[in-house]
């Protein structure tokens, strides 16, 4: 189980590290290397996915019930995700391919969820 989550971890810190240099090549004009902007975001973003203690449950940041970003970060993580989100599919398919079948997993998993627990609400 151990090696699955550090696969995933991986996994994502890869992708997020990925759509911050296609954002920062597409809005900063950066042919090779980051920006200090960007760079600093990229640094942060992989530092939490290191820390993020829900990681065996988690499918996406975006998902969780705990938001760890400095708000300031996350406006920007937000600005990149808005961005390099749809282009994914042009430059990295497989990814952004799974990405979408892991959202729809997640959609399903939580409306489950939450059917259980009104169940459990109106039986009390």
């Amino acid at each position: 189980m151990a090696k699955n989550i550090r696969t995933k971890r991986e996994r994502e810190k890869a992708m997020v590290s990925e759509m911050i240099t296609f954002y920062c090549r597409k809005r900063h004009g950066r042919k090779c290397g980051l920006c200090p902007e960007c760079a600093a975001l990229k640094a942060y973003a992989r530092q939490r996915s290191d820390k993020c203690p829900f990681m065996e449950t988690k499918t996406f940041c975006s998902n969780c019930k705990v938001h760890c970003y400095k708000p300031e970060m996350r406006e920007r993580i937000r600005a990149v995700m808005r961005f390099s989100g749809p282009r994914m599919i042009f430059h990295h398919p497989v990814a952004a391919v799974r990405h979408v079948l892991e959202t729809k997993k997640e959609k399903k998993r939580m409306e489950r969820c939450n059917r259980s627990l009104k169940i459990r609400e109106q039986k009390w």
